[in-house]
């Protein structure tokens, strides 16, 4: 009699945790299962303009050190489409946003003909080009690498070539690839 009590209380206790894990088990599936997953909602809505911009980097020389700098500019890609190599010479034209970046390209310089040949992006600018401080060397290598670092930034460009007045310069007559 007493072997069957104990077997009773143990068949007893066992039905309890039995039942205690199945319970156990769909709460805790029901509580990941009520996870609510909210969709993100912006707080203003991007506007068809904003869907068509993308971010380009620009090489300016810093105003102290001297040393080259990315600014990052929001373009329009349609102004990309066209003529990409002649829109990023003109922003480079242009002159940096940041104030502590300064303008590279001498003024009055003026687009010639911009094309490819091969990965070679070909530049002919006008003479203007070459009215720079031509006894600071660096400024020659920064107006270089300023054309180059942001050229290469698109993916077919992987070298310069730039030409005066459609022809090569003395000054210029080496094919430039990104340090």
């Amino acid at each position: 009699m007493k072997n069957q009590k104990i077997i009773i209380i143990f068949i007893i206790l066992l039905i309890i945790i039995l039942i205690g894990g199945v319970l156990g088990i769909k709460y805790v599936k029901n509580k990941n299962q009520d996870t609510i997953v909210e969709e993100y909602t912006p707080e203003e809505e991007i506007t068809s303009e904003q869907l068509r911009q993308t971010i380009v980097s620009l090489y300016f020389p810093e105003k102290e050190t001297k040393q080259l700098a990315p600014e990052a500019r929001l373009v329009d890609i349609k102004e990309l489409i066209n003529n990409p190599y002649e829109k990023l010479i003109n922003l480079l034209m242009e002159g940096p946003k940041n104030d502590k970046l300064e303008k590279i390209i001498p003024e009055g310089t003026k687009i010639l003909r911009v094309y490819m040949e091969n990965d070679c992006l070909i530049l002919d600018m006008s003479s203007e080009f070459l009215n720079y401080n031509k006894e600071d060397e660096k400024i020659k290598n920064n107006i270089i690498n300023s054309i180059v670092n942001t050229m290469t930034e698109l993916t077919e460009v992987n070298q310069v070539k730039i030409l005066i007045d459609g022809n090569e310069n003395e000054e210029f007559k080496e094919i430039y690839k990104r340090n």
